[in-house]
This record gives C-alpha cells, sequence and structure tokens, in this order.
C-alpha cells in the first residue's frame, strides 16, 4: 500500500491489550488517513476549488452482545490508549483480566499503477471541466445552464484485531458529474449524468469527459418534448445498466444480515425457496476491479468475495459482517462496512448486480408491445421488512408497437421487491455498471450496481396523465 503504516506495530499490540483489560472478546482498531480534492464548473465559472484531510482512528471492543466504540483524531499512543480505554468502560462486563495481544504480518492492499490524485496539476483538473462543458452546450441553444464537478480521493486504512489480523488498504476514487438545464416551452428540464470509478486519473484515458456532457445535455433536451407518464401497472423494460439501483434497494438491503437476524427483512429464513424468477441471479461482489464499490478489504480487515445471494430464482445467502457472522458460527463475507473511523462497522453491500441472461436487447423491446422504456432511475426507498419501494425515472420512454417513441415525464416506480423479481420475464445480454452512493442508519459508502436489459411484465407507475 505505502511504504508507512499509520500506526506502529507495537503501539498497535499495546492499544488492543490495553482494551481487553477488562475482559472482553474482539478488540479492534481501524485507523484512516483521508485525502479530498474537488472542482467545480458553473456557468463557466470556477465556483469550487478545494482539498481536506481526515486522520483518526476507531476503536471497538466486545464483549458478548454489548460493544464499546470510541474514535480520536489522535494517532499518538497517548491518544490511542484513551480511546481504548473509553470503549473498553462501555464494553466491560465480568471480571477483569488481561489478555496479550500478537499480531501477525500485514496483509497489504494498494492501487498499483495508478495516477494518485496529488499528482494530478489543478490546471488539468480544471481543463477536463473547460471541455465537458463545452460540448454540453454544444448540444444546442436550448442548453441554458451547465455544472461540471469531479473529485478524487485517497482512503488509506488499516485494521488490526485482538485475533491476529493486521490489514492495509489504499484506496483511489475518481468521480466526474455533469448537470446541465434545457430551456424550453416547457419550461426548464434537467440532465445528468456522471462518472465514478475506483481508479485514479488515468480513468480518463478511456473515458471522454465529452461523452459524459453529451448524454446529460441530450437527456435534457429530450425532456423538453416529454409527454406525461402514463398511471398504473404496465410493462417495464429496464435498459442495461440503469436498472441496477432497483434490485439494490429492492431486495439488496433485505439480504443484508442485520435485518435478517432482527427478523426485519421479508427474506428472513427464506434460504432454499424460491424467491425470484429464474432468469434472476443476484450477486454482491467487492471484488470487481475498477466498480465504485471495489476495495482491497472491507472496514473489519476481511477480504471482499464474490457472494451469490440468489441463484436461479433460490435464494442462497446473505451478506455477512464479522459481528453478525461471529453470532451464526460462521466467516464475514466481506460486507463490513462504515463511512468513516467515527462510525462503527455495519453490513454493506458493495457492487451488487443481476447477471447477464441470453436475449438480444432490441428484441425484449421489440416483443413488448406497450410500455414503458426506462433508460435511467433516480434515487429510491425501500421498506426492507415488506419489500415495498418507490422510485423515480430520470429518464424514460413509451413503448408502442414494440419501439420506443416519445420521451416522458419524470415519474415514480412502486412496487414490491419479491414480487418484481418474480415478474422477471426476459434478461439481455448488454450487461453494464452504474455507481451510487448508499445510505443506511445515517452512513453513506460508495456502491456499485448492475444489470442488462431486463423486462418486467407489471410495475405500477405513478404518473400525471
Amino acid at each position: 500500500m505505502t511504504d508507512t503504516a499509520l500506526i506502529d506495530p507495537d503501539v498497535l499490540e499495546r492499544v488492543l491489550t490495553t482494551a481487553l483489560v477488562g475482559g472482553g472478546d474482539m478488540a479492534e482498531v481501524f485507523a484512516e488517513d483521508t485525502s479530498t480534492a474537488s472542482a467545480m464548473l458553473d456557468d463557466r465559472k470556477v465556483e469550487e476549488l478545494s482539498s481536506g484531510r481526515s486522520r483518526g482512528a476507531g476503536i471497538r471492543v466486545v464483549d458478548g452482545d454489548t460493544t464499546g466504540f470510541a474514535h480520536t483524531a489522535d494517532l499518538s499512543e497517548a491518544g490511542l490508549l484513551a480511546a481504548a480505554r473509553a470503549a473498553a468502560a462501555v464494553a466491560r462486563q465480568g471480571e477483569a483480566g488481561v489478555r496479550t495481544v500478537a499480531l501477525g504480518p500485514p496483509s497489504r492492499h494498494g492501487p498499483g499503477d495508478r495516477t494518485l490524485p496529488d499528482t494530478v496539476d489543478k490546471g488539468h483538473k480544471l481543463e477536463l471541466l473547460g471541455r465537458a462543458d463545452e460540448a454540453a452546450r454544444a448540444m444546442g441553444d436550448a442548453i441554458t445552464q451547465v455544472q461540471v464537478g469531479c473529485g478524487d480521493s485517497r482512503r488509506r486504512v488499516l485494521i488490526a484485531n485482538s485475533e491476529g489480523l493486521l490489514a492495509q488498504d489504499d484506496q483511489i476514487r475518481t468521480r466526474f458529474n455533469v448537470v446541465c438545464v434545457a430551456n424550453g416551452d416547457t419550461g426548464m428540464q434537467t440532465g445528468y449524468e456522471s462518472l465514478a470509478r475506483t481508479e485514479g486519473f488515468e480513468v480518463f484515458e478511456r473515458f471522454a469527459v465529452e461523452d459524459i456532457a453529451t448524454r446529460a445535455a441530450a437527456r435534457a433536451l429530450a425532456k423538453l418534448s416529454a409527454r406525461p407518464a402514463p398511471s398504473g401497472e404496465v410493462p417495464i423494460v429496464l435498459a442495461g445498466g440503469s436498472g441496477g439501483i432497483l434490485f439494490h434497494e429492492a431486495c439488496g438491503h433485505g439480504l443484508e444480515a442485520d435485518h435478517i437476524v432482527k427478523d426485519a427483512s421479508v427474506y428472513t429464513g427464506r434460504v432454499g425457496q424460491l424467491v425470484a424468477s429464474p432468469l434472476v441471479t443476484l450477486v454482491d461482489d467487492g471484488t470487481v476491479l475498477g466498480e465504485w464499490g471495489n476495495f482491497g478489504v472491507d472496514d473489519e480487515g476481511c477480504s471482499p468475495s464474490r457472494n451469490v445471494l440468489i441463484e436461479n430464482g433460490i435464494l442462497t445467502d446473505y451478506m455477512w459482517d464479522w459481528l453478525r457472522a461471529r453470532k451464526e458460527g460462521r466467516k464475514s463475507s466481506g460486507n463490513g462496512r462504515r463511512q468513516s473511523y467515527q462510525h462503527l462497522p455495519m453490513v454493506r453491500m458493495t457492487n451488487t448486480y443481476l447477471l447477464a441472461g441470453t436475449e438480444d436487447a432490441d428484441e425484449i423491446v421489440a416483443q413488448t408491445p406497450t410500455g414503458v422504456y426506462v433508460k435511467k432511475l433516480g434515487g429510491g426507498q425501500v421498506n426492507t421488512t415488506t419489500g415495498d419501494f418507490v422510485f423515480g425515472t430520470t429518464e424514460a420512454y413509451l413503448i408502442e408497437g414494440g419501439r420506443i417513441t416519445e420521451p416522458l415525464r419524470d415519474a415514480n416506480l412502486i412496487g414490491n421487491g419479491p414480487e418484481v423479481l418474480r415478474r422477471i420475464d426476459a434478461v439481455a445480454t448488454d450487461f453494464d455498471m452504474t455507481p451510487g452512493t448508499c445510505g443506511k442508519d445515517g452512513q453513506s459508502v460508495p456502491v456499485g450496481c448492475g444489470q442488462a436489459t431486463l423486462r418486467i411484465t407489471g410495475v405500477t407507475l405513478g404518473g400525471t396523465a
């Protein structure tokens, strides 16, 4: 990862030993050093050019069903020992005792041949913003406002625990986004497009910022002639890559083990049962290089893995962090994640996607007499206990006679996750991924979502027609 560790191993051993002086099953140190930079061009003016850095450590002590946690921005031995004693005081149960901790050799994961953010000249970033702005405005005079932003981060983490684990990771992420406003007879319409990769600035050797900008502008322009979306239950065709967020929310959260053990998921106790169409195989995989939810180790020091959650419609497993897996006598699946050193880890998705099918995407549309083609979904929410969800569309078109015709104004998809999974009757080969930010219990982490073009035989569309 890097040539220096965030905390000396000898100090880590003393801190972990101190954390367990009063007893406990496990003590853990999570140290983090994150640097960020961002730039924004709004209406051809540089509105933001900033950078920041955050360093600190969170210390967790687990004793039975009790967890003590304390965090500090002081990475000195004195600061860490104070946090260890505070966490132990919360978790302390039973008789005091001494437990000596010996750490194993570190596992290291790093950025490889990536172009590190702090080596990129600010002038180059501003040049990228300017090129995207020009490309968006070149789409037509109706584009009246363009906002372009880019950002990058480098997150170095170190995780050590009293079971001997010592792991380090160096996570580099780069994002670029364009928002366009088009003005016409129907008023102002907005289009958005983004690129987000767990890579350095070499990402722009493969992805052109002009393409990102023109897609955002085209989305805004198309809405100028959009008609009100129909209301009621209609067949929905989700374009490849665009609908992964639907399955992330509609069923992914319900497959996280913390919801399962609390009996707060519609999927509790259903392993081995048919819960979806046989065309559905759902995977969560933090090992997919470059995707937004990729990392070398999770925030508990466990290696990510490819977890098949639903296979050919049958529920096969859930996602696990260390704490929930320990209670069930099994290993973590590498899904323990936290927003920062100031937060406790919890079960979170990484890159969650449906495997591609065998059909042609154009044929799926041609075989749909009437319906709605959803090119891009917006945000949404789900009730994990019932599986009920609501999602907004940000680019959608009418399907008439097996053809994509008129653009539609933004509307809502309303349905139930398990029911939608059962109603998938066609899956294409054109698999694609899209990045996102997942919020849960006040914490946000980067995730990836994906799927190929697919058809759902019926979903309620909350339109205005």
